[in-house]
């Protein structure tokens, strides 16, 4: 009698035959969980190479400033800067930060003055770029203002506000809102330009008439390329709130580093760069969260 074969053996059936493992659910076990190593991973990969990068310009710093290359009242040490940077933010001797005011104190009053320009900006630039890209001459008549403006650096314009509104907040937000607007009106033309024609005819097909065809069609398609154009203004706002507040500027960040400078504190002014610098990253990090959110669609196909 031969011995059964191999296929005859993976034949047999019923209690002979050996337990076979359950098989994983769907989306667990070690398939799902290595895209997730992977990824973090990865972020600590990079996070590293920031921070090696930050220690070489650190200590690149310090060696400028041992070496004695320029004076120390031109180039502080990050030591200073950091002193500074404790000094503003705290309350020492019984005086409250700088000016009456801590940073943060400072930093939230530009903040606010950003917010508000920009919400100006993003109120008038939306409805002014959607009848630019869509109605022909009206487009013949505003894009030039608009590019006009766009092209103008704040301080250009800054005295004119003064003279108009005073040196209150009325001049710095307007000047916030005259930076702000163009970006947002620009990006928004060219945006509703550019939505496919066939989802127009589709839409028209169906009976859609201007308006439900800008609000329907248009203006969603367009949605990711507006919002862009508002990380872009929400920028360049932040640029000019330096400009904004050369005038009458304390409380606010560029009041501060504008005082600062006067009084060649130049750690303090440092200090106040790297708050803005660093509270920017974090505004553009939301920002960017606020666009996943709106438009999760983007750039899939």
């Amino acid at each position: 009698m031969t011995a059964p074969t191999t296929s005859e053996k993976t034949a047999v059936s019923g209690p002979d035959r050996l337990p076979q493992p359950a098989p994983e659910p769907a989306g667990t076990g070690t398939g799902a969980a290595s895209p997730r190593r992977d990824r973090l991973r990865e972020a600590f990969r990079w996070g590293g190479l920031r921070l090696v990068a930050l220690a070489v310009l650190l200590a690149a710093w310090q060696a400028v400033v041992s070496a004695e290359v320029w004076p120390r009242v031109l180039v502080p040490s990050p030591g200073d800067v950091w002193r500074q940077f404790v000094l503003a933010s705290t309350v020492h001797d019984g005086v409250r930060g700088y000016g009456g005011h801590l940073l943060i104190e400072h930093l939230g009053v530009s903040l606010g003055r950003i917010g508000t320009g920009s919400a100006y900006a993003v109120l008038a630039g939306v409805p002014l770029g959607l009848l630019i890209g869509t109605v022909r001459p009206l487009a013949v008549v505003l894009e030039p203002a608009v590019t006009f403006l766009r092209t103008l650096p704040p301080l250009a314009y800054l005295s004119l506000l003064v003279i108009w509104f005073g040196i209150d907040e009325a001049p710095k937000i307007w000047l916030l809102v005259i930076a702000a607007l163009p970006p947002i009106a620009a990006a928004t033309a060219a945006a509703v330009r550019t939505v496919p024609g066939q989802l127009v005819e589709a839409a028209r097909a169906l009976g859609s008439g201007p308006t439900a065809l800008l609000l329907s069609v248009r203006l969603p398609s367009a949605l990711p390329e507006i919002l862009t154009g508002v990380r872009i203004a929400v920028g360049v706002a932040y640029t000019s709130v330096v400009a904004a507040e050369t005038i009458n500027g304390v409380p606010g960040i560029g009041g501060m580093i504008r005082d600062a400078q006067r009084y060649n504190q130049t750690a303090l002014v440092i200090a106040g760069i790297l708050a803005i610098g660093l509270s920017g990253i974090v505004l553009d990090a939301l920002l960017r969260l606020v666009e996943r959110i709106a438009v999760p669609w983007r750039g899939r196909a």
